[in-house]
C-alpha cells in the first residue's frame, strides 16, 4: 500500500522525531537521499564528476535539503552553483557547506542565468528546492521567471519534495510551478504528488526513508493499492460455489439511441467476477448477440429476480422510461452502482435516505453538475471535490479521470488512489466497462470502497494490457480484463 499524509501530520512527525535526534540529522538524512538521486540522474546523464548542476534555493527547509546534497556533489567532483531566490535568507549552514565544499552563488538574473556564461553554456542538472510543503498560490513572479530561464538548457529537473507552486495537500496547482523530471520526497508521499494536476509535474516520485515511520498515524489521508492489496481483494469461488453464490449482478443500460453502452457493461460485468449478470432494458437483441450466456429481460428493473447488486446508467438516456428505471433501482435493498444518465436522473434525497450502499461513478464533467460548480474547478481540486460528493451524497464516489479517486461518506477513511490506466482510456464507452466490472464485485461480496478501487486498478491495468502503446476500444478493454486479472494474481 502507497500512503500520504497532510502537511500537519508530517509536520507533527517531523516534530516528534527531531526531538529525538542529535540537531541537524533530519536534515543531513534528507540530504543524502537527495545527493543519492541526483548522482544517478547524473550519471544516466553521463557522469557525476564533471557535470555542472544549478541549485534553486529559497528560503525554507527545502533549500537547505538542496545546500548540503549540492556539497556532496561538489565533494564528488560536480560544478555546482546555487541560485538564491530570497537573498539573506537561505539556510546559512546548508550554504556554508555548500561553500566549503566547493560550490559557488549565481546572480540570480534570469537574462544572465539563460545565456549560460555562469556555468560554460550549459547544465545537467537543476534541483528545484525554492519552496517546500508549506508552499501556497503557485510560484511568486521572480521564481518563476527563474524557473523559466531554464526552460530551453535541455537540464534534468529534479524536485526537492515536491514541485515548487504546487499544493501539497490537495494537488492543485493555483499559478506557476515546477514542472520536474522527477521528485525525490521524505519520510512519506504528500498528497499533491499523487493527484492531478500537480501529480502531472511531479515525474517519476522516489521516496527517501527518513526514519518518520514510526512517528505517523496508523490510517493515512489518502492510500493507493498496490498488487497484494488488490489480489487480497479479488473474489474467488470456492468449491462450493455455484452461479448464484458468487453473486448476480444486475445492469440496467442502453437505449434505442445507445444500444451499445448495454452491451459495453454487460461486457465489464461478466469479466468481474459475479457469477451471473442479469441485463435489464431495450438492448437485449444486441446483448445477446455479443453475450448469449447473458440473462435478458425487458424490466422494469424490480421484475427481473434477484441479483445482488445493481448497476443503472450507461446510455439510458433521459426519457420517461429511464427516470422510471432509475427510480426503481435505487429503491432495491441492495447495492447500486450509478453512472452516466443515471447520475442526471438520481434524486440526491433519495440517495441520502438509502439503507443499501450506493456507489456514483462520475467523470468531472458529471461531478461538476452534482455539485453546482464549473467542471473546470472539480479538475483542479479533485480531492476536495470526491470528498464534498461522498458527503453531501453518503455515498462511495468514484471520481474518473487523470488520477481516479474514490471516496467515502466516513471521514476518517483515506481517500483511495488509482495508480493504474492509461490515457488511451479516454475512449467512448470505457466508463460503461468499468461500471459493469465495479457492479460484478459488488455482487461478488466486495465492500463499495473495495469494488470501486479495485474495478478502477483493473480497469486501468486491462487498458494497459489491451493499448500497450496503441490506440484501445472500449471493447478491447473488457477482453483485456482476464489478463489484468492473471496479472495481478501472479
Amino acid at each position: 500500500m502507497r500512503t500520504a499524509y497532510s502537511v500537519q501530520t508530517v509536520r507533527a512527525a517531523e516534530r516528534a522525531l527531531m526531538a529525538r535526534l542529535p540537531e541537524g540529522a533530519l536534515m543531513q538524512r534528507a540530504a543524502a537521499g537527495l545527493a543519492a538521486a541526483c548522482a544517478d540522474v547524473l550519471r544516466r546523464r553521463g557522469r557525476v564528476y564533471g557535470s555542472r548542476v544549478v541549485l534553486l534555493i529559497g528560503s525554507g527547509d527545502n533549500g537547505g535539503d538542496a545546500l548540503y546534497a549540492g556539497a556532496r556533489l561538489a565533494r564528488r567532483g560536480a560544478g555546482v552553483h546555487a541560485v538564491l531566490t530570497s537573498p539573506g535568507r537561505a539556510h546559512e549552514s546548508g550554504l556554508a557547506a555548500l561553500l566549503a565544499a566547493g560550490g559557488r552563488v549565481a546572480d540570480a538574473d534570469p537574462a544572465l542565468l539563460a545565456s549560460g556564461a555562469v556555468w560554460g553554456g550549459h547544465v545537467d542538472l537543476v534541483v528545484d528546492g525554492i519552496t517546500g510543503i508549506g508552499g501556497r498560490g503557485g510560484l511568486r513572479p521572480d521564481a518563476a521567471a527563474l524557473v523559466r530561464a531554464f526552460d530551453a538548457t535541455g537540464a534534468a529537473v529534479l524536485a526537492v519534495d515536491l514541485p515548487s507552486g504546487v499544493e501539497a495537500d490537495t494537488g492543485e496547482v493555483l499559478g506557476d510551478a515546477v514542472r520536474a523530471d522527477a521528485t525525490v520526497t521524505f519520510g512519506t508521499y504528500k498528497p499533491g504528488l499523487l493527484i492531478d494536476p500537480a501529480a502531472g509535474l511531479a515525474g517519476a516520485l522516489h521516496l527517501v526513508d527518513i526514519g518518520l515511520g514510526p512517528e505517523l498515524p496508523a490510517v493515512p489521508d489518502l492510500e493507493a493499492l498496490q498488487y497484494a492489496d488488490v489480489a487480497a481483494l479479488l473474489p474467488e469461488p470456492s468449491s462450493e460455489s455455484d452461479k448464484y453464490r458468487r453473486g448476480v449482478v444486475g445492469i440496467v443500460a442502453g437505449s434505442a439511441r445507445y444500444p451499445g453502452a448495454a452491451v459495453l457493461a454487460v461486457s465489464g460485468a461478466l469479466r468481474g467476477g459475479a457469477g451471473a449478470v442479469r441485463y435489464v432494458g431495450p438492448g437485449g437483441g444486441a446483448v445477446i448477440a455479443r453475450h448469449p450466456e447473458a440473462l435478458v429481460h425487458a424490466g422494469p428493473p424490480s421484475k427481473a429476480g434477484q441479483v445482488q447488486a445493481w448497476v443503472v446508467g450507461p446510455g439510458l438516456g433521459d426519457g420517461t422510461e429511464a427516470v422510471e428505471a432509475v427510480g426503481d433501482v435505487l429503491e432495491a435493498d441492495a447495492p447500486v452502482l450509478v453512472d452516466a444518465d443515471g447520475l442526471r436522473l438520481l434524486d440526491a434525497d433519495t440517495v441520502r435516505s438509502r439503507t443499501a450502499p450506493t456507489v456514483l461513478t462520475p467523470h468531472a464533467g458529471e461531478a461538476a453538475a452534482l455539485l453546482g460548480v464549473p467542471r473546470e474547478e472539480v479538475e483542479a481540486g479533485r480531492l476536495a471535490a470526491v470528498r464534498e460528493l461522498a458527503a453531501r451524497f453518503r455515498a462511495t464516489v468514484l471520481l474518473k479521470g487523470s488520477t481516479t479517486l474514490v471516496a467515502t461518506d466516513a471521514g476518517d477513511t483515506p481517500v483511495r488512489i488509482n495508480p493504474t490506466g492509461t490515457s488511451w482510456l479516454a475512449t467512448a464507452g470505457s466508463g460503461d466497462v468499468l461500471s459493469g466490472l465495479t457492479g460484478s464485485l459488488l455482487a461478488a461480496g466486495l465492500a463499495p470502497r473495495d469494488a470501486a478501487s479495485v474495478g478502477a486498478y483493473l480497469h486501468g491495468l486491462a487498458a494497459r494490457h489491451a493499448a500497450d502503446g496503441a490506440p484501445v476500444a472500449a471493447l478491447d478493454v473488457a477482453d483485456a480484463i482476464p489478463a489484468a486479472w492473471r496479472d495481478v494474481r501472479a
